[in-house]
């Protein structure tokens, strides 16, 4: 640790680095105009960087400069089970590969703290109807994923520095929010700003806290467990200026999906955003994490607030010690982090967005930042014709537009008092008018903590909820994940055998079309007290600010404005029954739990033979042990835009007439606990089939006779230009040796930090892809698996080149940072046409990575080298 700029903390006994001073002696006066992000990354650098490097990454900060690298060390890296499992299957995978070249298992363990939260195994398989349907799927959950329960129990036992939270105790973004991060911390008498990775791209959720928290791949995190600097780059850092305040009735929901909206517009993707102003500071920490959760949706890295009093506020309302409170005002205040000395920060770019513009919104069908204001529900042609869907109801038979799944789930919502509060209030005025269900809704509550259960019985409003089929179903993250269960089997008839057009409504922040449920067509993003109406109205074809949810007894109409609370009564009651001791009630015991480890266990994890949840990983065997070949590759898909990790690696249930499906049955698995594609994900031969299995697949390969796109888990094996099923193909190609290729539109990627996404493709034998532009975090998941991202040039594309798939590719050049390689491209009829493309590696780092097979292979080697010197 460096020693220069080290001082002491005023009013403590702890240290600091003072990294404004660092980077005043280079340039005075330059700290005052340095975003919070470049604060928090300039003391990052102070404390942690090579000291004869120093002043050269300081200069990158100043100057605003993007052409060299620079180290960030994040502080913890925070894991869901599906990717945190993953990645730790992997490392006891490499820990085999080390003692089976000689080498000691027992000393690969994650050097940087990992905090791994059980949150993404339960399916809601029993609604919020049944009072005991927390219990009913717990048990369910605990069942099915034994094989992953009995892992993921070694690794907190066999790992130094991992902490496991066992499941049904919340959503890691939440209670990273609500306890986990202290916003400063301290090690070895030094206090230094908290900073951590995930391996959810929704981990900016914390920024809200002026946390620099973001998203990665499980390959990355994997990189960065094992003590490896995260080397970057200046990021574009962009001021979002908020002004005006809300109107009323408007909910935290209403403002994200209009920001989500605005930002994507203004192309903020792979940006740093910090949001300011008056109406940033009027925001409660709830409402604020709310942004910072979606940034994933409108394409940021990070979305950061500044700290301040409401961040002070929030602290001591989740519970933290009056310490701890302390500690991180007069850190923020001394080291330059608090609010208002930022008011000289200066960006590149600035962005103006007015909150009182925000109506009530939603956002669907099937992208996130498809806003629709409420009030525009029929002119959209999403709301009508109620008259033939109450003819349909009458008849005995689910009207069009049925919404099949309401849910209130996510971190997004359940981590805002205000959302959750005024979700029980219209529940609480719905029944004082006597309305109810619809009976065909799946109807849920999963909050991201045990707290949310706390103060809606404090407000007597969790009966309320209840009484509608919202009882709490998990604490989990269920629906939004794709884990929302099976439906009743007679509405799941009917919808097959009518093909309706079902829907589901959720206050989660992903509605991908086969995301939410393989029977709701379509899915659609709402505030948790919309989600509620909806759940009365039945369909999607109902006007919501308009139509009748029902009668009184007087006959006269009752609709959405009779139920909507006012904004003082939600406030009124949030400050009534929202305590500091119910967090503490919760947060305590469970934390600690996680340092009672146990005695410790063998380094090697005993493979379950026959599991098809936890298999010893391939990544030194197979196709990835051949050479590897640029040459000669052939096209497995040509895709077009906005390929989402749900088509490249879908996380939903599996059916019985899918590939994976199929493999299960034949391991002896009964069809009703095939679970889901992201519970198998640590066993290779299934998370496998899983690859491109997604049945909205458009392959541009596969045409109808008419020229259209085929829709389906499809491909055309070349050169015979046979089409079978997606993983046939894969089996057909693997057997050859045939090198792979993919070819793609824009945003290439986008959607979960899906590690499979980038596995399944390379174990598929895909050695490069070349797309008009990659999602961030799926681009470094490739690179961690050794595949090759290559960039159109502006103004190339698929379309421009004509590609159909028949050809052959080679990729010629030397891969350096950004690099321009020449794809070369043999057409069927001999033509040779050659492309320029730019080799996104963008850090010697990332070159350093792909020229070792991937970031195991490339830690393996480094650790048996430095294994002969020591």
């Amino acid at each position: 640790m460096n020693t220069a700029h080290r001082k002491p903390l005023p009013g403590t006994r702890l240290d600091w680095f003072d990294a404004r001073e660092a980077v005043d002696a280079l340039q005075p006066g330059a700290w005052a105009r340095l975003p919070y992000t470049s604060r928090v990354l300039a003391e990052n650098l102070v404390r942690r960087a090579d000291p004869a490097r120093l002043e050269d990454f300081l200069g990158q900060l100043i100057g605003r400069r993007r052409d060299l690298d620079f180290p960030w060390f994040p502080a913890r890296v925070v894991c869901h089970d599906i990717l945190g499992q993953t990645a730790l299957v992997d490392l006891a995978g490499l820990r085999d590969a080390i003692a089976d070249q000689g080498g000691d298992p027992a000393q690969v363990n994650p050097v940087v703290p990992v905090q791994l939260i059980v949150d993404h195994s339960l399916a809601v398989e029993c609604g919020g109807y049944d009072p005991d349907a927390f219990a009913k799927n717990r048990a369910i959950e605990d069942r099915r994923n034994e094989d992953r329960f009995h892992f993921i129990d070694w690794t907190k036992r066999a790992f130094r520095n991992v902490d496991v939270i066992p499941p049904g105790n919340g959503i890691m973004h939440q209670i990273n929010l609500e306890r986990m991060s202290p916003v400063i911390g301290v090690q070895d008498g030094i206090a230094y700003p908290d900073t951590c990775v995930g391996t959810d791209s929704h981990t900016p959720h914390v920024d809200a806290l002026g946390v620099i928290a973001i998203g990665v791949g499980g390959l990355e995190a994997e990189n960065v467990m094992l003590g490896r600097a995260s080397w970057m780059r200046l990021p574009d850092i962009i001021g979002v200026e908020l002004g005006g305040r809300p109107q009323p009735g408007i909910t935290a929901t209403d403002i994200v999906l209009a920001l989500t909206e605005f930002l994507r517009k203004q192309k903020v993707v792979g940006a740093y955003l910090e949001f300011r102003g008056e109406g940033a500071a009027a925001l409660t920490l709830g409402d604020r994490a709310t942004i910072s959760n979606m940034a994933p949706e409108y394409g940021a890295t990070a979305a950061m607030f500044f700290i301040d009093g409401n961040t002070i506020d929030y602290l001591r309302l989740t519970g933290r010690s009056d310490e701890q409170v302390a500690l991180v005002e007069t850190y923020a205040k001394s080291a330059g982090l608090w609010a208002d000395a930022l008011v000289t920060a200066e960006y590149e770019r600035t962005l103006h967005f007015d909150l009182s513009t925000v109506v009530r919104n939603m956002a669907g069908p099937s992208n996130p930042h498809a806003r629709v204001a409420v009030s525009d529900l029929a002119a959209k042609g999403i709301a009508g014709n109620l008259d033939a869907a109450r003819a349909q109801e009458a008849e005995g038979l689910m009207p069009d537009g049925a919404v099949i799944i309401a849910a209130i789930t996510s971190c997004t919502n359940t981590s805002n008092p205000r959302n959750v509060i005024a979700a029980g209030l219209l529940a609480r005025n719905a029944n004082r008018a006597g309305l109810v269900r619809k009976p065909w809704v799946k109807s849920s509550l999963a909050p991201g903590s045990k707290a949310v259960a706390l103060y809606l019985e404090e407000a007597g409003l969790k009966d309320d909820l209840e009484a509608l089929g919202f009882g709490i179903v998990a604490f989990a993250c269920t629906t939004c994940n794709g884990m929302s269960g099976a439906l009743d089997p007679k509405i799941q008839q009917e919808i097959i055998d009518r093909d309706l057009y079902a829907t589901a409504v959720l206050s989660g922040n992903r509605n991908f079309d086969g995301r939410i449920h393989p029977y709701a067509k379509q899915a659609f993003l709402a505030s948790p007290p919309l989600v509620v109406a909806y759940a009365i109205a039945g369909t999607i074809r109902f006007d919501i600010e308009k139509d009748a949810l029902g009668h009184d007894a007087a006959g006269n109409p009752i609709t959405l404005k009779d139920l909507w609370p006012s904004d003082a009564e939600i406030d009124a009651i949030v400050k009534a029954s929202v305590k500091p001791e119910q967090f503490r009630k919760v947060y305590e015991p469970m934390f600690k739990v996680t340092v009672e480890h146990g005695e410790r266990v063998s380094p090697l994890y005993d493979w379950r033979p026959m599991s098809t949840y936890i298999r010893r990983p391939p990544y030194w065997e197979g196709a990835l042990a051949r050479p590897r070949t640029l040459h000669g590759l052939r096209p497995l898909a040509v895709l077009g835009d906005n390929i989402t990790t749900d088509h490249l690696s879908p996380s939903n249930a599996i059916l019985l007439d899918s590939a994976a499906g199929a493999y299960l049955a034949k391991m002896g698995l009964p069809e009703e606990d095939f679970n889901s594609y992201a519970t198998h994900r640590g066993d290779h031969l299934t998370a496998q089939r899983a690859t491109f299995a997604n049945p909205t697949l458009l392959n541009e390969m596969v045409r109808n006779a008419d020229g259209t796109v085929k829709k389906g888990s499809l491909a055309r094996v070349e050169p015979e230009g046979q089409v079978m099923r997606m993983w046939e193909a894969i089996e057909t190609y693997m057997e050859r040796a045939q090198p792979l290729i993919i070819v793609a539109g824009a945003d290439y990627g986008q959607g979960s930090s899906r590690d499979w996404a980038a596995k399944g493709v390379r174990l598929a034998g895909v050695e490069v892809i070349v797309a008009e532009g990659f999602e961030r975090i799926h681009r470094t998941n490739l690179i961690g698996m050794g595949v090759l991202p290559l960039e159109f040039k502006p103004g190339t594309t698929r379309l421009t080149l004509g590609l159909d798939g028949t050809e052959t590719y080679d990729v010629t050049g030397a891969r350096t940072p950004r690099a321009d390689l020449t794809l070369v491209v043999h057409r069927r009829n001999g033509e040779r046409v050659e492309v320029p493309v730019t080799c996104r590696l963008d850090t010697a780092e990332e070159v350093s990575i792909y020229d070792a097979g991937g970031v195991l292979q490339r830690f393996a080697q480094d650790f048996l080298e430095m294994s002969k010197t020591a």
